[in-house]
């Protein structure tokens, strides 16, 4: 072998060194590619899929509404993440009807439907306040001919927007199991069954049958004290979960009125 032969051809040493060096390359090029793809899965997938969007007005509205001389009222369950017009077409969609104003006038009305036994889609229901104000809007779903017996729920709409601009509806869903006098005012009134979960649900099982609610959210211990009374006088349990939800009406259904279910 020539001098310049010895050039061409490595020592066993010198290549042990270079095969060293490939292998600890491969692994640290495999360990940085584990990592980066453990942060896109982390960061991208994960995470994204266990957020929940929390609208901020979930976290000023009280827990119970108030009667309009300071009483405790029922407390809220619900909550829907959408424009007024949106809001009103999902109800409609899910069977149930825009509530009236309560007055003498329609004292007597539930009166006379409650000895006739005749069925009203639009019964009033009293005013309870939240952030001050009554509900802006009450929806109503009959159960049968009588008019005692009702599914109902008070809607009040927050100032507080989430980052798409959207308003919440806190919601208060209750069953309406009979008609009375109030235990504290006398006033003529509907009064509630004490599970108030179960409205919870009843609403939020109409409101997915529409489609256009694909994402709801449960937001546990909202509650902290889990029973009490209302102004009417009547007991109420909860487990201490809101429903929330976020209304998304297709663009292709978005232009028709739907009908009720």
């Amino acid at each position: 072998m020539t001098r310049s032969e010895s050039y061409l051809e490595p020592i066993p040493a010198e290549i042990n060194l270079r095969v060293k060096r490939a292998r600890r390359v491969r692994r640290v090029s495999l360990l940085t590619t584990s990592i980066i793809a453990a942060y896109i899965m982390l960061a991208y997938v994960i995470v994204p899929a266990g957020y929940e969007h929390r609208h901020p007005a979930i976290d000023t509205a009280a827990g119970i509404s108030t009667t309009a001389d300071g009483h405790p009222g029922d407390p809220l369950n619900v909550a829907l993440i959408g424009s007024e017009a949106d809001l009103k077409k999902t109800m409609l969609a899910a069977g149930w009807f825009v509530a009236d104003s309560l007055g003498f006038r329609s004292d007597l009305k539930i009166t006379a439907d409650t000895v006739l036994e005749r069925s009203d889609n639009k019964a009033p229901v009293s005013n309870l306040f939240l952030w001050g104000r009554k509900e802006d809007l009450a929806f109503e779903q009959p159960v049968g001919d009588d008019p005692r017996q009702r599914h109902h729920v008070r809607f009040w709409k927050s100032k507080d927007l989430d980052e798409q601009s959207r308003p919440s509806w806190m919601g208060s869903a209750t069953y309406d199991k009979r008609v009375g006098f109030s235990h504290t005012t006398g006033q003529i009134t509907h009064h509630i069954a004490a599970d108030v979960d179960a409205e919870r649900d009843h609403l939020f099982t109409n409101l997915e049958q529409t489609g256009y609610l694909p994402n709801v959210q449960v937001i546990d211990d909202f509650h902290k004290v889990r029973a009490g009374q209302n102004g009417g006088g009547d007991p109420w349990h909860t487990d201490g979960r809101m429903f929330t939800g976020t209304i998304i009406i297709p663009s292709d259904k978005g232009n028709r009125t739907p009908q009720p279910l």
